[in-house]
């Protein structure tokens, strides 16, 4: 079920940084507290191999989510302690050493569960009660949620595991967000920055089709 429209889930993860401080963030205060948009983005497991180069692109294009007054947090089930270790590979070797937001340790599952975005492969049922169990190894797919700062999810997508993101596609749809908060107009097929935005009514998608 899509969260677009809705408020991020109200719970607290336990999260690590590079200081290698344990603390919890709840997402959706985070964003109303600091009046700032978020772009959370799952990955599925630490020392993978697909996972680092997502986490340096994205600590690559820091500069410019905080330009947008926008929060980067990642978030796997790892633990916070496996988070610490992979902190503290060199990037030489695979790790992600230099990260500096912050990365959820949902090691419990209960947020991504809440999400839905969990690759259950070995769920089974418990036949005495009827209860659904989760085997440990489950991971998180590649989930990006961009939230603003109400706390409204207002993109989501989910990649299968062997594709990775373009950052810059977070990047176009937080410019292209904000426009539409401080213009009320709506943003057309390939927009971007300085480029022509239309009126939501039929004289302006007639004026930017035929200028376009």
């Amino acid at each position: 079920m899509t969260l677009v429209g809705k408020k991020f889930p109200d719970l607290k993860v336990n999260a690590m940084d590079e200081m290698g401080d344990t603390f919890q963030i709840n997402v959706l205060e985070k964003a109303q507290k600091e009046n700032k948009k978020i772009v959370l983005f799952w990955y599925p497991k630490d020392f993978t191999y697909v996972c680092p180069t997502e986490l340096h692109a994205f600590q690559e294009a820091l500069p410019e989510f905080e330009k947008r007054n926008t929060i980067v947090i990642g978030a796997s089930c790892d633990t916070a302690e496996v988070h610490f270790a992979w902190l503290n590979t060199s990037k030489d070797n695979g790790g992600i050493e230099g990260v500096s937001y912050p990365i959820l340790a949902d090691s419990n599952r209960n947020l991504s569960s809440r999400l839905g975005i969990l690759d259950i492969t070995n769920e089974r049922y418990d036949d005495e009660e009827g209860h659904l169990t989760v085997d440990g190894d489950n991971v998180s797919y590649r989930a990006t949620y961009l939230i603003d700062e109400e706390g409204t999810v207002f993109q989501e997508s989910i990649n299968h595991m062997p594709l990775g993101r373009n950052v810059n596609e977070f990047i176009r749809m937080i410019d292209a967000y904000t426009h539409v908060q401080k213009h009320g107009e709506v943003c057309p097929a390939n927009w971007e920055e300085g480029k022509d935005s239309m009126k939501a009514d039929r004289e302006g998608v007639a004026s930017y089709l035929s200028s376009n």
